[in-house]
């Protein structure tokens, strides 16, 4: 009896130290890139790429610092099996220059190659690469066969470098090609040795940082990031989930907020709050007269029944119910000013400005950020003043963002 007695408090013992070993760390989401399907050259915009027996190198930063990395690789909207020959992540400085020493294989079940099925996403083997809250990765993906256009994220906002022939995960090359784009990679975890959660950003271009100076992380996101690392109390995952072009109701620049909520919100580790910031292409492709390059394809993509204020209002509250089922915050913010903008027209500024109203005194987002409020110019309410956007009276600059970053409330926040 003794024996047996002793035997079951060895176990209650072994399994409480397991627990606590487990509550000591988790999981969390700590970087993001919305996958995006394959497109034609759209304006500024060039084709979505393919590649052949190249190796691609790109830099990512993270939020939250953990002590183990894991990559999530992305083949969702391709349309054959995708070979990843070699793939290795590495510390690095923003623009990419690889910490001797640091570089690491990453694996798939153990093996240094993976084939992703096509329509599928890929998560690898955790990596033993303790990496600083705030800090930098290189990941090189060595790709040996056509892969045909890629499942890419179209605005990186950082230069990653292409090949020539060969793999060259494990050494320097000579760029054949520069990109700003994010190449069959859509998230990074993190295994946290303290309380860690993630917040997801669902968002368009002013989230993806379209406007922001290249290579230097000035996405209002990474802002934000900045400002929860400061502020301590664990660790902060920022999952900034921003697609240029993006609605909330429509697809064309990706699918609309309501298709991609669960992948691209529900989905990511760790997750407590969610900030929607989307409406404004709404807006300016259902009521506006596009001009400029982008003019034939903001009109393919106009809806036949042009958007109302209480269209829009009921997409938000699907987000708000969808949220709170999984147990979120979800955080409204108000569309920032578009006046000079290539799509502007008055009947989308009043419809904008109903709902900002009701994002602000309604009470069903569990908060409101009022970036209208931040940027708008008080001579002309309809515009964004001068020095906070990038020329094209739309997106922000990198002053911009940083007031955008700057007027969050941190307490509306788990």
């Amino acid at each position: 009896m003794k024996h047996g007695i002793r035997f079951l408090c060895g176990c209650v013992l072994t399994f409480a130290v397991a627990s606590a070993a487990s509550a000591a760390s988790q999981w969390v989401q700590t970087w993001g890139a919305a996958p995006l399907p394959p497109t034609p050259a759209l304006g500024p915009f060039p084709a979505t790429p393919a590649f052949n027996n190249q190796t691609v190198r790109q830099t990512v930063r993270v939020s939250a610092g953990g002590r183990r990395i894991r990559i999530r690789l992305t083949n969702e909207y391709g349309t054959k099996p995708l070979v990843i020959g070699a793939a290795r992540v590495a510390l690095a400085d923003e623009k990419g220059n690889i910490q001797p020493g640091t570089s690491h294989p990453v694996m798939f079940s153990g093996r240094s190659s993976v084939t992703i099925p096509a329509a599928a996403p890929f998560v690898s083997d955790p990596i033993d690469l303790p990496v600083k809250a705030l800090g930098s990765l290189s990941i090189s993906l060595y790709l040996p066969e056509d892969t045909g256009q890629c499942t890419c994220h179209q605005v990186g906002v950082q230069n990653a470098f292409v090949s020539d022939t060969g793999d060259f995960t494990d050494k320097a090359f000579e760029p054949k090609q520069t990109l700003q784009m994010r190449v069959f990679i859509s998230g990074v975890g993190v295994e946290s040795p303290q309380p860690a959660r993630a917040v997801v950003i669902l968002g368009d271009s002013i989230s993806d940082g379209v406007g922001s100076t290249v290579d230097t992380n000035h996405r209002w996101p990474d802002l934000l990031a900045n400002r929860l690392d400061a502020k301590g109390a664990g660790a902060w995952g920022v999952v900034n989930m921003g697609i240029s072009g993006n609605r909330i109701l429509g697809d064309g620049a990706g699918q609309s907020a309501l298709a991609r909520f669960d992948r691209d919100v529900l989905s990511t580790p760790g997750i407590k709050d969610v900030i929607v910031f989307e409406g404004v292409n709404d807006l300016g492709i259902s009521h506006g007269i596009p001009k400029g390059p982008m003019a034939e394809r903001f009109k393919a993509m106009a809806p036949a029944h042009k958007v109302t204020a209480d269209d829009l209002i009921a997409g938000y509250r699907q987000l708000i119910a969808r949220a709170h089922a999984h147990g979120l915050r979800i955080v409204g913010a108000t569309i920032t000013p578009y006046g000079g903008a290539m799509y502007y027209s008055p009947d989308g500024e009043t419809i904008r400005q109903a709902l900002n109203k009701w994002i602000r005194t309604s009470h069903e987002f569990d908060g409101v950020i009022d970036f209208d409020a931040v940027i708008r110019d008080p001579g002309d309410p309809t515009r964004i003043k001068e020095g906070f956007h990038a020329g094209d009276h739309l997106h922000g600059s990198d002053a911009g963002y940083e007031a955008m970053a700057a007027a969050i409330e941190l307490s509306l926040l788990n």
